[in-house]
């Protein structure tokens, strides 16, 4: 019996395509990341060593989360790059959790009251909910106030400043000189002029990313490239049209690398500023239970400004991937 030859060619056909889906989707769901969360699970079965509630529960649930979240998400990540990246940082996670679980619960290796089991620690998370989000409002209000007043006086001022050659050259050197000393030092000078702990921490704020983004706009307007400056005027454009559609974009990777400085700077003073005066924050909820000698809340306070910090570099990188497209 003769099989025509187009039905042989539509039956391998259909076998490539069954065996590259097949390929496909042991590579997107076949990856030691499951493995990891798996171990996790099965550790969390192990007897107890520690005779205070380890709250096994709360780490299992969070483990099931993630991997459920991680399964859907890996079905709709395209770039295969990507997807190593996510699985990676779940990966890590898992980790993590892997060897804290051991150290502290199973075996019992570190201090139980500097070093709480992780199960501890989601379940402070979970009873301190409402507490946190009122802290998280409270800091990033003041990131959000102090930052972008400050972009919004720093980025015009340094536009100008930069397209003179002559004032530019000397701002440099100043905002060098005043970027070098440590926003945190006017913090007393704050308090006894500003009418509210608020006020002085947006006003530190304000300083650890003026200087920076000031000082990157500055360079990247200095920067620019004149056959640019030289194609716009040919066109004969305004002083107007000139700075803010011409220049401004020309400048933006370097305005982007004083932002970032600025941003990084200004999570890392906050904390610090809540740390010393302020009545609500991240960094005051970490101070104030560390005094007492409560590591669990300390450590939720941490994971938490991680938490924040991460998410917002992500939000603030995705805007500068997206102002920079033209740039790939």
């Amino acid at each position: 019996m003769n099989i025509p030859a187009n039905t042989i060619q539509a039956v391998k056909a259909d076998t490539k395509i069954h065996s590259e889906l097949k390929t496909e989707f042991l590579k997107r769901y076949f990856r030691v990341v499951h493995g990891l969360f798996a171990v996790l699970l099965l550790i969390q079965f192990l007897p107890d060593k520690l005779t205070t509630e380890t709250y096994v529960s709360y780490v299992i649930w969070f483990a099931v989360g993630v991997e459920i979240f991680t399964l859907i998400l890996s079905g709709f990540i395209k770039k295969t790059a990507s997807l190593n990246l996510f699985t990676d940082i779940v990966g890590f996670i898992y980790g993590l959790l892997i060897a804290w679980t051991l150290a502290t619960a199973k075996f019992n290796l570190l201090k139980a009251a500097l070093f709480p089991p992780p199960g501890k620690v989601f379940w402070q998370f979970i009873s301190d909910y409402d507490k946190i989000l009122v802290n998280i409002q409270s800091s990033v209000g003041i990131i959000l106030q102090g930052y972008l007043l400050a972009l919004a006086v720093a980025i015009p001022l340094g536009l100008f400043l930069g397209w003179s050659a002559r004032l530019g050259s000397a701002a440099t050197y100043i905002s060098k000189f005043l970027g070098a000393i440590p926003p945190i030092v006017y913090i007393p000078y704050g308090i006894a002029l500003l009418p509210t702990f608020r006020s002085v921490s947006v006003f530190v704020i304000f300083l650890a990313t003026f200087w920076p983004v000031l000082a990157g706009t500055m360079s990247g307007v200095m920067n620019v490239e004149k056959k640019t400056i030289d194609s716009a005027k040919v066109l004969n454009v305004g002083k107007f049209t000139m700075m803010f559609s011409v220049i401004l974009p020309a400048s933006l990777q370097q305005i982007f690398i004083g932002c970032n400085q600025g941003l990084t700077v200004s999570f890392v003073l906050l904390t610090s500023a809540e740390m010393i005066g302020a009545q609500s924050g991240l960094g005051y909820y970490i101070k104030n239970y560390s005094d007492f000698g409560d590591y669990t809340r300390t450590i939720v306070g941490l994971i938490v400004v991680g938490i924040v910090i991460v998410i917002i570099s992500f939000i603030f990188n995705s805007i500068q991937k997206y102002l920079l497209r033209w740039k790939q």
